[in-house]
């Protein structure tokens, strides 16, 4: 059935194209094309005549009625004009809010001319906006669909090993549940240089996996790159709290509050830890004060369900807590 709606698709573009038609209207046309078929040629060659024949009015009209129907087309024109790196951000942009659609799958984005071409700091880019919306990529079909990524992305590394780009490209596999492939841009970027970014995204892959003990250690080697991060300080003392140190996950909060006082995300940790260690009501009416603040719901929440597991606190104020939470 998607061969003979990308057939009809390229079809009708045609006539549409070379009959009086609107040209933006036969790019839509097309778009849908590739969509049912996304690694068939023939969309692709239908494009590339347009694009010849009738650049003026194509650029003209996607300029002023472009919409998102257009954008997988506009990426295939950039990549024409040997624009790779905005041909990819523009293909990690639709894949972002369609990632059922194997875009990835496109001829153009295996070609050696664009992977000899882009630059690491595109295809990071890129990675992180097929992020955006939070859809849930840990599938095996996600990650069938996001095989062409997960090989642009091994290609790119090794060309063009930027560590901070390949900390950022290791999102993608990690979303993906390609733990090996996350660790192993880490692993390239760390024989280049050793910086944050890579220590972070390490840990976060390890944390994902579940081994929070190099998740703790990874972190750890982020705070010794920068010691005054209280973003980093924070990220350790959640581990450590996952792992059931809460003596040490308050420590690590207290020392994260002295690079980041007025942080509401430190404040709240530093009352929930502190409350789950000793009970103390003061802190858990903190933590409350502080709930409304934090825009991560779930965090949020496991905070107070810490705090609310301290000793001895009133049924009263861990009933209010509670309210928050279920809020």
């Amino acid at each position: 059935m998607s061969d003979r709606s990308m057939a009809a698709g390229v079809g009708l573009a045609g006539v549409m194209a070379h009959c009086g038609g609107s040209p933006v209207a036969a790019v839509k046309l097309l778009v849908g094309a590739m969509a049912s078929a996304p690694a068939a040629p023939e969309p692709y060659a239908a494009l590339a005549g347009l694009w010849q024949d009738r650049r003026p009015e194509l650029r003209e009209g996607l300029a002023e009625g472009g919409s998102s129907s257009t954008v997988p087309a506009q990426a295939y024109f950039l990549f024409l004009e040997g624009d790779m790196d905005n041909a990819v951000m523009a293909l990690g942009s639709v894949t972002g809010v369609r990632p059922d659609v194997a875009w990835g799958a496109a001829p153009w984005f295996g070609d050696a001319r664009f992977l000899g071409a882009v630059s690491a700091a595109a295809l990071a880019e890129a990675c992180l906006r097929t992020l955006d919306y939070g859809h849930d990529l840990d599938t095996e079909e996600m990650r069938e669909r996001f095989e062409p990524w997960f090989h642009a992305l091994d290609v790119v590394s090794e060309r063009d090993p930027v560590p901070e780009s390949l900390a950022a490209m290791a999102r993608l596999p990690r979303a993906c549940g390609r733990y090996e492939l996350s660790l192993a841009l880490c692993d390239r970027a760390d024989a280049v240089e050793r910086v944050m970014w890579t220590a972070v995204a390490r840990a976060a892959t390890w944390r994902v996996k579940g081994d929070l003990d190099r998740a703790a250690a990874a972190f750890e080697h982020a705070l010794l790159l920068d010691p005054a991060n209280w973003s980093l300080h924070l990220d350790l003392a959640d581990v450590r709290a996952e792992q059931g140190d809460f003596a040490e996950a308050a420590s690590l909060v207290e020392q994260g509050l002295e690079h980041g006082p007025h942080e509401v995300a430190l404040r709240a940790a530093s009352a929930a830890y502190r409350t789950r260690l000793a009970g103390s009501s003061d802190d858990l009416r903190a933590l409350i004060a502080l709930a409304p603040e934090l825009a991560n719901t779930a965090y949020r929440n496991l905070l107070i369900d810490y705090a609310c597991a301290g000793p001895e606190l009133p049924r009263g104020l861990v009933a209010e807590a509670h309210r928050i939470r279920e809020g």
